[in-house]
């Protein structure tokens, strides 16, 4: 399995800031440690170019970016201080996806070690999320005319409301996103469908509505490609989840994913979207199950 990682991923955030930077290089080290991955397996991506970033945002929003032009307001609605090594960072991780998914429509399957910052708006980042990683990828392969239509697959336990505003007009791409009802961000927007969860939803809850929502998913979108956010967020006892799903809960969930696109044939581009367990390497330990779940399956 191919997957994509740089060390820029991981950058310095003041201390005591929530955001779980280090999880990037811990799950690389991780999945390397146990076979999962080889040295070779193990993709670098380049920093995308100015007109790539603007098939989805609006020049005047990376130009601040570029700039260190966000107000202290915007980076407080970010939640990440601006710094060079931020905007660099998240050129990085979108380069991450699209190269992912260059792999995943060469190889079947593929994974970025980052990425599924669903958060981003065309105009403005929020909640940890500077650029939107898949809608570039999506845009870009496109442009390309590498794709015609495109899938999106959202199962961090935060709506993807960034994405959702900018595919809402794209009768190409078809947004899913199951979620929290009463979890950030309190005003959501319109995805193709949205599944909302009570607080405290389980293991069977949850994977009983997405057995029963992923097949109509998959049937509507004919999709070229599907990309899914796999966040770990939904686990029990995670910092800003409300959910309740086990670690074998989780491992169900992402295995029925990977089954219902790749028993069709679709090609797909994990990426890993948001994880708050109480330490780093907890949060690392739960986005590697995709992974071992994803070579099982090439294994078969």
């Amino acid at each position: 399995m191919k997957c994509v990682y740089h060390p820029s991923y991981s950058i310095a955030l003041p201390p005591g800031h929530p955001f779980p930077m280090s999880k990037y290089f811990v799950l690389k080290d991780q999945l390397i440690a146990e076979g999962i991955l080889s040295a070779d397996d193990i993709l670098q991506p380049a920093p995308l170019d100015t007109p790539t970033l603007e098939l989805v945002h609006t020049r005047e929003y990376l130009a601040k970016l570029a700039a260190s032009g966000l107000t202290a307001a915007e980076q407080r609605r970010l939640g990440l201080p601006w710094s060079e090594a931020l905007w660099q960072r998240s050129c990085l991780a979108s380069a991450g996806t699209l190269l992912a998914a260059r792999a995943a429509l060469e190889h079947g399957l593929a994974g970025n070690l980052a990425g599924g910052t669903h958060h981003a708006f065309a105009d403005h980042g929020e909640g940890f999320c500077v650029l939107n990683d898949v809608a570039i990828a999506i845009r870009k392969l496109q442009s390309e005319r590498a794709i015609e239509r495109a899938a999106i697959v959202d199962l961090d336990v935060h709506q993807g409301n960034g994405t959702a505003a900018i595919f809402e007009a794209v009768d190409e791409v078809f947004t899913f996103s199951m979620h929290g009802e009463r979890n950030y961000p309190m005003a959501k927007m319109r995805s193709n469908l949205d599944v909302p969860l009570n607080d405290g939803a389980g293991d069977d809850e949850y994977l009983e509505a997405l057995q029963r929502h992923l097949p109509i998913v998959l049937d509507t979108a004919k999709a070229d490609i599907v990309f899914y956010l796999a966040g770990v967020d939904v686990a029990a006892g995670d910092r800003y989840g409300k959910l309740s799903l086990t670690e074998q809960g989780i491992r169900r969930r992402d295995r029925s994913l990977i089954e219902a696109v790749r028993g069709r044939g679709l090609p797909l581009t994990i990426v890993l979207a948001g994880g708050y367990a109480a330490t780093r390497a907890r949060t690392a330990e739960l986005h590697a199950h995709v992974f071992r779940e994803s070579v099982a399956y090439e294994r078969r």
